[in-house]
């Protein structure tokens, strides 16, 4: 069984797909992308702390968010649903296929299954000889 997921894992998850480069998004963000277009493709963003987003349990906004992109609306009503995983999505996220998980609720999941999110992610925006190449 694999150890519990810890925020160190996620550049390493990231970094280790093919053609993935860290970058910036909406402003100042850092964003893992792979190459795509002029700007590449963002698939896991560490989000700002946005009134967008306040946690139910402090009233505070969260300041340890990653968005994490889902190859489609199942797949993110399926991760969101399940009361075992610590992922949720909220009002702003309506229609966009994408999760967010606090960085320090990592450790709920495993470092398999937070691998598996990603590389889920990276999926949904790569191109097709990128995922052919992960795929030999």
């Amino acid at each position: 069984m694999s150890r519990p997921a810890t925020p160190d894992d996620i550049g390493r998850i990231c970094l280790s797909l093919p053609e993935v480069e860290l970058g910036v998004s909406w402003g100042d963000r850092p964003t893992y992308k792979v190459p795509r277009g002029g700007k590449g493709r963002g698939f896991v963003l560490h989000r700002a702390p946005h009134k967008t987003a306040i946690d139910p349990a402090t009233g505070e906004m969260y300041d340890d968010l990653l968005v994490i992109r889902t190859p489609n609306e199942a797949d993110k009503l399926a991760l969101v649903a399940d009361e075992n995983l610590p992922f949720f999505t909220i009002d702003h996220f309506n229609g966009y296929n994408a999760v967010l998980v606090q960085e320090s609720r990592l450790d709920e999941i495993t470092e398999d299954e937070l691998r598996e999110v990603i590389e889920d992610a990276w999926r949904a925006v790569a191109p097709k000889k990128l995922l052919e190449e992960l795929d030999d």
